[in-house]
């Protein structure tokens, strides 16, 4: 069954009020690992899908953000995609392994101190395809946060000159030569089955995924009448200095939390 853990083992916690573990769960069949955070207190909380950014080693994820988004009172589980970090299968960038989001998305909502009506799905990076391709599979998501999120598959392969032979070789070749399977990996086409609210957040001055890649998305959900809200910084790059974007993680926590789901 998709989500059901397999194996949990406790891993050291860099946060005094969180519990971290270390989750071997199923997707697919296949076995793929990932980290699950719980604030230490009691009661039933709002769930939250964390979806990296990158590819295998860059963009891993961090325990340290993992559990600092959970000690904003959710239960958080970040899957590090199959193929990595022990996990079974292959890496896809947004292709087959989005699964492995969806199958995240189901883990949460069997966890017995999770409330299922209100499981929170945030992409950063690459994430951002993830986010809204889960949104896409579960219309039932409580809410979407992309941060620097790519929206658009054929964009980045534009934009990006330093990621285009891991692109060929992964996706299967360049946009010109399989269209289809970089159309595949481009939420906006199917943006109409998101039912959630979604929120964009990007850094106008971001050169690993440019804000073309917010406004495409904030321009699809409008056209599909959906619920969107756009923050955008001037000043700021993909990464945001550390004061800020400690602001900016409690101030999206906080909008999470005032969403329901449509």
């Amino acid at each position: 069954m998709n989500g059901k853990i397999l194996n949990k083992q406790a891993f050291p916690s860099p946060h005094p009020d969180v519990d971290l573990w270390l989750v071997t769960y199923l997707s697919e069949g296949l076995k793929v690992k990932g980290l699950l955070a719980k604030p230490k207190i009691t009661g039933v909380l709002d769930g939250f899908l964390y979806l990296r950014g990158g590819i295998k080693n860059v963009g891993k994820v961090r325990p340290a953000r993992i559990t600092q988004m959970a000690s904003h009172g959710f239960v958080v589980f970040a899957p590090f995609y199959r193929g990595n970090q022990g996990g079974e299968g292959n890496e896809d960038f947004a292709g087959e392994d989005r699964a492995d989001a969806v199958s995240g998305f189901q883990l949460l909502k069997q966890d017995p101190n999770v409330d299922p009506e209100k499981i929170h799905v945030f992409g950063f990076s690459r994430g951002g395809v993830m986010a809204l391709f889960t949104g896409i599979e579960c219309p039932e998501v409580a809410s979407i946060v992309t941060w620097g999120g790519v929206s658009d598959m054929v964009l980045t392969y534009s934009e990006r000159k330093d990621l285009r032979r891991m692109m060929k070789r992964v996706i299967g070749g360049s946009p010109t030569k399989v269209p289809e399977l970089y159309r595949f990996r481009t939420p906006i086409y199917d943006i109409d089955h998101i039912q959630s609210p979604v929120l964009i957040i990007h850094g106008q001055n971001d050169q690993n995924v440019t804000v073309h890649h917010a406004h495409r998305l904030e321009g699809a959900l409008k056209r599909a009448n959906k619920q969107v809200e756009t923050w955008l910084f001037d000043e700021y790059t993909h990464y945001f200095p550390p004061k800020v974007n400690r602001q900016i993680v409690t101030d999206f926590c906080t909008w999470m939390k005032k969403q329901v789901t449509v």
